[in-house]
């Protein structure tokens, strides 16, 4: 591995932490501005809008600049949208409307994730050659779980009764502010900042793409073609649908995760945020023994996630610790063993097909579409004060049948084309994407 692709695992990993860490900060104050249940996921689901709404020009702007000055730029919106929420209080406003802001707050950051996901994905392409970008991705999907068991932890911690104490008695913080979340998201505002310093030390790849287009409409047209291509490619589309279901799945869990906790387990958030760090911590050991598995085997993996569906459904059956946290440890570590080859996959024919931004741009979109889509129902369910437990086994089922329906697909896909998997890690330097030009 270059020297540089380890900084890109520094900066992510920053950029992770901080980003889950928020989350639970958030959580915490409109806790503590006595929203609803249904707000939290809510708020998510601001958040992944970006991802959809800026799908067709973070791409071209992930592919106009060196990357690392790609994140350095994003990271520094994440910071302005942390730097708004603190402006919750600053006119009066009631509760309501001060939740309204929050959410604006929290869209922002989602628009620097959204336009730093293309550039952390799309460096790691250029930096590493096919044969190794599987095992690029196992690190790189291991330290980012490993930033989200750090990040929900932390957050967690910062907004505890104990923590966040100490941290308001403190001169200089309570100064600036003057509640749990408030201290919390100052502590992850600095995070973002290192996150970003460290951007600035990523070397140049020095792999130039064609001038980008810069007409709105053009690029929505353009990125429409990209869906197309990447959907149409018989490799490319059952990576793609396969991520999406996993990402759409993991958003959602995340946040039945904390409400199975309070509701089930009788844990407060801080106690619940640990809960999600479990499973965040064996999804790291799925992906570190995906990282042995060949690309030209990706398919082969398939059939873990249907486990992980059913494996969910074992949630409402545990109680004592020891059970609970196996049960997350298993939910995790299946998670992790599918998708880090099918991320790899998805990312080889994004490349081969697209170039490094607008695959990434298109993968986020359908991603985020499925997160949009799956926490909406979610809030639903909880806006109809469906049992915790009843959510679970929908969601498990949900999965398990779905991903049924991409394994039956692939069978098709390969009675059709008997030589598929021979293409995978030929290099094709964006031939669609030429083609289009």
């Amino acid at each position: 591995m270059k020297k540089g692709f380890y900084l890109v695992m520094l900066a992510q990993a920053l950029s992770s932490l901080a980003d889950n860490a928020l989350l639970i900060a958030a959580i915490a104050l409109i806790a503590d501005l006595h929203g609803p249940d249904w707000m939290a996921p809510m708020m998510k689901w601001w958040f992944a809008l970006a991802y959809v709404v800026l799908a067709a020009f973070v791409g071209a702007f992930a592919d106009s600049l060196p990357k690392g000055r790609v994140m350095f730029i994003t990271n520094a919106i994440k910071i302005c949208g942390c730097l708004l929420m603190f402006s919750y209080q600053a006119y009066g406003f009631g509760n309501q409307h001060q939740l309204l802001l929050i959410f604006g707050a929290y869209t922002l950051v989602g628009i620097g994730a959204a336009a730093y996901s293309p550039a952390k994905y799309g460096i790691v392409t250029e930096m590493l050659p096919p044969h190794l970008l599987v095992k690029g991705n196992s690190w790189i999907e291991g330290l980012t779980v490993l930033s989200i068991i750090v990040g929900t932890v932390v957050g967690g911690i910062l907004v505890s009764p104990t923590v966040s104490s100490a941290l308001l008695t403190d001169s200089w913080i309570s100064d600036h502010v003057h509640t749990r979340a408030e201290a919390a998201i100052l502590i992850i505002v600095f995070i973002y900042l290192l996150a970003a310093l460290t951007n600035l030390l990523i070397p140049q790849t020095h792999v130039v793409y064609p001038r980008q287009q810069t007409n709105p409409i053009k690029l929505i047209g353009a990125f429409n073609s990209y869906v197309r291509v990447l959907w149409h490619d018989k490799l490319g589309q059952i990576s793609l649908a396969v991520t999406t279901l996993f990402w759409g799945a993991g958003a959602t869990l995340q946040f039945i995760v904390i409400e199975w906790g309070a509701r089930h387990l009788g844990y407060r958030l801080d106690q619940a945020s640990v809960l999600m760090g479990i499973a965040a911590l064996g999804t790291v050991g799925g992906s570190i023994l995906a990282g042995r598995v060949p690309l030209k085997r990706a398919l082969a993996v398939l059939p873990v996630g249907v486990v992980m569906g059913f494996a969910v459904m074992l949630m409402p059956l545990v109680h004592d610790r020891w059970a609970v946290y196996s049960v997350l440890l298993l939910i995790g570590a299946l998670s992790g063993f599918f998708v880090v080859p099918m991320n790899a996959l998805l990312q080889h024919r994004g490349h081969v097909l697209l170039s490094a931004g607008h695959s990434i741009a298109v993968q986020n979109f359908n991603e985020q579409l499925n997160i949009l889509l799956m926490l909406a129902i979610y809030s639903l369910m909880l806006w109809l004060n469906l049992p915790i437990n009843a959510i679970i086994v929908i969601f498990g089922l949900l999965v398990a049948a779905l991903m049924l329906v991409f394994i039956h697909w692939n069978r098709l896909n390969h009675k059709a084309n008997p030589g598929l998997e021979n293409t995978i890690g030929q290099h094709g330097h964006g031939q669609a994407l030429q083609q289009h030009r």
